[in-house]
């Protein structure tokens, strides 16, 4: 949830009178706790990491090999022809722009690995929130914040997490957890 739809909950949640507040029911999770006591998740990193190592691996051979190309050149440039050196220029620069596409491609704000990390994600985001969704309404909830993520509380009490709860809804055993 974006910060502005966090301040303005938070400006309601102050404009309330007091009487309303005070019947209001709060939680929190941890989504982060939540995420790496799934196990899928563990699959899912493992899955980018080895992509992503992948990837570096295929642009540092290409920086190998521009790096190949700028070496030859300087040690036979003074044997080179005006046309031939500005060709191989050309080529130089043209493997530069090429490498760094292939880096914006895989690696960019909206690059492979974001979308394919997006894409592997969103199954269990879907099913944790069906999960919270579910501890919620079971355990009669108005609001159920995050504190993992872009909203921070600065106090919250322990008996309010319900993350293990949302881990069983999830159906994963949890053993000395949060709560």
């Amino acid at each position: 949830m974006s910060h502005w739809r966090w301040t303005v909950l938070v400006v309601v949640l102050l404009a309330l009178p007091a009487s309303a507040a005070a019947q209001q029911q709060i939680a929190y999770i941890d989504s982060e706790y939540i995420l790496n006591q799934t196990p899928e998740y563990a699959t899912i990193q493992q899955k980018i990491d080895r992509l992503e190592e992948q990837w570096r691996e295929e642009l540092q051979q290409r920086r190998d090999t521009v790096r190949q190309m700028y070496r030859e050149f300087e040690s036979r440039e003074l044997l080179y022809t005006e046309e031939e050196r500005r060709q191989r220029q050309q080529a130089m620069q043209q493997a530069e722009q090429e490498l760094e596409n292939l880096r914006q491609r895989y690696f960019g704000p909206d690059g492979e690995l974001y979308q394919r990390q997006r894409d592997l994600m969103r199954p269990l985001q879907e099913r944790i929130l069906a999960a919270v969704e579910e501890v919620a309404t079971s355990e009669g909830y108005d609001y159920v914040f995050d504190k993992s993520g872009e909203f921070l509380f600065m106090f919250a009490r322990d008996q309010y997490d319900v993350s293990d709860q949302v881990l069983r809804e999830l159906g994963i055993d949890v053993r000395g957890g949060n709560q």
